[in-house]
């Protein structure tokens, strides 16, 4: 079961795809936005986070801090993030494999992998609107437009 709307965010501390430690806790007073995704190079998350690169200034506007998390290591993830030209940090939960993922409740434990989970976290920590999907079933870009809107 996933993190719940309403509850408090799991704090986490990971690094990001240039090593430089990301503390979900040191972003409190801004929103976040944390997008986990299977795996780095596969087409369906791909897709899904250069819609998000494409789209960065709804998030800006709206004052929402990006964080893209996978079980892929930090150096798969820089080359991906350089390749595509993410401007967001993409956050390495190679080890303890899948421990945010996990605490999250978006890991898959039969595939060793994170399912496609996506959770809006407001100013004071909590988790307002939330979105999962199994692995093969990318998120509608739209329910970021919504959730946004409802804040």
């Amino acid at each position: 079961m996933s993190v719940a709307v309403g509850s408090v965010a799991p704090d986490f501390e990971l690094k990001n795809n240039h090593g430089t430690p990301v503390r979900l806790s040191e972003l409190r007073g801004s929103r976040v936005l944390v997008v986990f995704f299977p795996f780095a190079f596969s087409g369906i998350c791909t897709g899904e986070l250069c819609e998000l690169r494409d789209n960065i200034s709804l998030f800006e506007r709206d004052d929402v801090t990006l964080l893209a998390v996978s079980c892929d290591p930090m150096f798969t993830q820089k080359a991906w993030a350089e390749q595509e030209n993410y401007s967001f940090d993409l956050l390495s939960d190679f080890w303890p494999h899948g421990a945010v993922a996990r605490e999250y409740g978006v890991f898959d434990e039969d595939n060793g992998l994170s399912i496609r989970g996506s959770f809006l976290i407001d100013e004071e920590g909590v988790v307002r609107w939330a979105v999962v999907n199994g692995r093969g079933q990318a998120r509608d870009f739209a329910r970021y437009r919504e959730a946004l809107a409802a804040l």
